[in-house]
């Protein structure tokens, strides 16, 4: 097993205030539920809510690697977390439903701001060796967040689904107020030098490398995303408690955090990305093969850690691979371009799982999302790049790639 190197402080405290964020980000699936109870609403009308929040997540998130290069990591970041807090307040004080959903819609054009600068910092502030290791620990540090999240929305939602947004807003600000005190300024393109030359040489949507990872990663997202929604409700078609998710996802959470020394295993760090990718992939598809097959909890929790293993080599793999490919001072922008697949996902997925589930039931959902993994796994066999490319060169006007450059007083 490889020896772990200490993570540079800006590092250590990304992940710190991961935590403390994913703490409070269990008012998101309880949107629709809100809507429902509270307005009155029908299915149909909660989940075109749901899909209205994840479509204003993809301007956001493009929105969020432009500013991280241009106005700096540091100030995206917790502009994106009190705008978060904002919208969440908004909810929670809403008096229609009008009210509801735009400020539903705010929360989705704020929502992405803070992963690519967060992303950025951690892909440009450790050597490339350990670029794959640091964004596993930040997928754990999001999982070790999410158990605690789940148990606080347990007791909270008991009392009233307003109270959870007002939580989770309290818990954005908390993370705001420790990035901005403990994180280093950055500085952003010099005057002169210019965030507009900078577009003109950072053009991610014409690196086709990118581009087919971002085709890939919309597919892996979406598959991703199923896990997520579709989940309650696949089990409660069983004839199973929807509340027996909750251990589902504690059984993923915990096989993602306890299975984290496999990243530094020298089999492990010497694979080339796309086996890697494609491994992970066939360790997805047979965890849900496991969910369309298994009519027993211990048998659902056995699949739910064999896909969380499937996820834990893809996660860290690909996001270390994208900033290999992004030139230096771009890093932010490449990565935003990628993570709009999430938003893609988070738009179709309540629409593809509410749809399939009803016509065809659970065990063809899982069956063909496993089928979609195979695929994917032969895809990056086939056309993902083996290492990144880039530059030495930074871009023109652009801070110089290492940890956040402090500001001068």
């Amino acid at each position: 097993m490889l020896r772990p190197e200490p993570l540079p402080r800006a590092v250590r405290l990304l992940l710190l205030a991961r935590v403390v964020n994913q703490l409070g980000a269990f008012s998101l699936p309880f949107l629709t539920a809100l809507i429902s109870s509270d307005y009155g609403a029908d299915l149909t009308t909660a989940g075109l809510v749901a899909a209205a929040f994840g479509l204003a997540t993809i301007p956001s998130r493009l929105a969020g690697g432009g500013l991280a290069d241009r106005i700096g990591r540091r100030a995206t970041i917790v502009l994106g977390l009190v705008g978060c807090a904002v919208a969440q307040l908004a909810i929670a004080a809403s008096s229609s439903l009008a009210w509801a959903v735009a400020a539903a819609v705010l929360l989705g054009l704020a929502f992405e701001l803070y992963e690519p600068p967060s992303q950025a910092i951690i892909g440009e502030s450790v050597p490339e060796r350990q670029r794959v290791r640091t964004f596993s620990l930040f997928s754990a540090a999001l999982a070790a967040g999410g158990t605690g999240a789940g148990l606080l929305a347990a007791l909270l939602g008991r009392w009233d689904l307003r109270w959870l947004f007002v939580a989770d807003a309290v818990t954005c600000l908390g993370c705001a107020l420790l990035v901005h005190l403990a994180l280093p300024g950055d500085r952003p393109a010099a005057p002169g030098g210019g965030a507009e030359h900078a577009s003109a040489v950072v053009r991610p949507l014409r690196d086709r490398a990118l581009l087919s990872l971002l085709a890939t990663g919309t597919a892996y997202a979406l598959i991703n995303q199923q896990t997520v929604l579709a989940l309650p409700l696949a089990l409660a078609r069983q004839g199973r408690p929807a509340a027996d998710a909750g251990l589902l996802f504690t059984a993923a959470a915990a096989t993602t955090i306890l299975a984290q020394p496999l990243i530094r295993l020298r089999r492990t760090a010497r694979l080339a990305a796309p086996v890697a990718l494609a491994l992970g992939h066939l360790l997805l598809a047979a965890g849900l093969a496991g969910y369309a097959l298994a009519h027993s909890l211990p048998a659902l929790l056995a699949s739910a850690a064999v896909w969380s293993l499937g996820d834990l080599l893809i996660m860290g793999r690909v996001y270390a691979l994208v900033t290999s490919l992004a030139p230096r001072g771009g890093t932010g922008r490449y990565l935003a371009v990628f993570g709009t697949g999430w938003g893609v996902a988070a738009t179709l997925a309540p629409l593809l799982a509410t749809r399939v589930l009803a016509a065809a039931g659970p065990a063809v959902l899982w069956t063909v999302m496993a089928l979609l993994c195979l695929l994917l796994a032969a895809l990056h066999l086939r056309v993902t790049p083996r290492h990144g490319v880039r530059t030495d060169e930074p871009v023109a006007g652009a801070a110089p790639t290492g940890s956040p450059v402090p500001e001068r007083s």
